[in-house]
């Protein structure tokens, strides 16, 4: 394990992609894809707006905000989202990492941490959720923004 993190760390995703036949119907011409579903994580208010925000005006489909354990898991399972942008530090009883384990366990949905509390302890105890990449707070939603487009080429 390298003495220090780097602030963006990304890795990639293994989850089993589905192939289906193409329709050769009509109407089945090439079609926009849909944007990526992502939810937030978040119990500041005014970052989570910035987040909804930024990554909404970027193309990003935000299926909702969270700022609990408990609301992001009926969020995820109501919705499945592509991608989580996660805090680690949430209202309530449960944190982010735990969370981001839950999620993956359950759902094979992968996470994108974007955190003060970065340290090794968590790095280490967040690898069963197989994390996209992590982003230090504070941090500029132009990089935030690029983390999610890296991380979801991953997928």
């Amino acid at each position: 394990m390298p003495a220090a993190w780097p602030v963006e760390h990304l890795a990639p995703l293994q989850r089993n992609q589905q192939t289906f036949a193409r329709d050769a119907g009509p109407g089945s011409e090439k079609r926009p894809a849909e944007p990526a579903r992502i939810l937030i994580v978040e119990d500041d208010f005014l970052i989570a707006l910035q987040v909804e925000t930024a990554l909404a005006e970027d193309g990003f489909h935000v299926i909702g905000v969270a700022a609990s354990a408990a609301e992001a898991t009926e969020l995820a399972a109501a919705h499945e989202p592509d991608l989580v942008v996660m805090d680690i530090r949430l209202s309530g009883k449960r944190d982010g990492i735990d969370l981001a384990i839950e999620l993956f366990r359950d759902h094979a949905i992968r996470c994108l941490f974007a955190t003060a509390h970065a340290d090794a302890r968590a790095r280490l105890r967040a690898e069963p959720a197989h994390p996209l990449g992590w982003l230090q707070k504070p941090y500029t939603m132009a990089s935030l923004v690029g983390m999610v487009r890296r991380a979801l080429d991953l997928s």
